[in-house]
């Protein structure tokens, strides 16, 4: 009821839907989709979008799938950790280079983790609990 609530509203008699997507209006009109506002990352101060880091990293050869997630950092407040499948060995260091080419250096994943298989639900939908305990027990950070 309280995520209806907040998801759900009715102004002047009209009923709204607020997903909490965060979107860009580009210069000739076309939305780019950022991602989930509840799943933003914050580093330093900076946000990032998950499903932007996923996107590059999913553009090279090797990488099957990949989920991207914050886990707490000292210094940071949250660090950028992906969780990735491969079809091939690939060497954590090129994967972040190939990063590197297309993002920001603050969006830069600072750890890559290799699994078998990235979770995802029946219908594809990204299971973020499962990537980000993945991700904290591979480091070792407490929940």
């Amino acid at each position: 009821p309280e995520k209806t609530a907040k998801t759900a509203r009715v102004i002047n008699g009209e009923r709204y839907v607020f997903p909490g997507d965060f979107a860009t209006v580009e210069a000739d009109g076309t939305l780019t989709l950022l991602g989930r506002g509840s799943m933003c990352i914050n580093t330093g101060g900076e946000k990032v979008f998950p499903e932007e880091v996923e996107e590059v990293i999913k553009l090279h050869d090797g990488v099957i799938d990949s989920l991207v997630v914050g886990v707490p950092d000292q210094r940071f407040g949250e660090r950028v950790v992906g969780v990735v499948s491969t079809s091939e060995s690939i060497d954590e260091v090129k994967l972040l280079e190939h990063c590197r080419e297309h993002l920001a250096g603050y969006k830069l994943p600072k750890n890559v983790l290799f699994v078998d298989e990235v979770q995802r639900s029946p219908n594809g939908k990204a299971n973020y609990t499962w990537a980000k305990a993945t991700a904290r027990d591979m480091l070792g950070i407490d929940a």
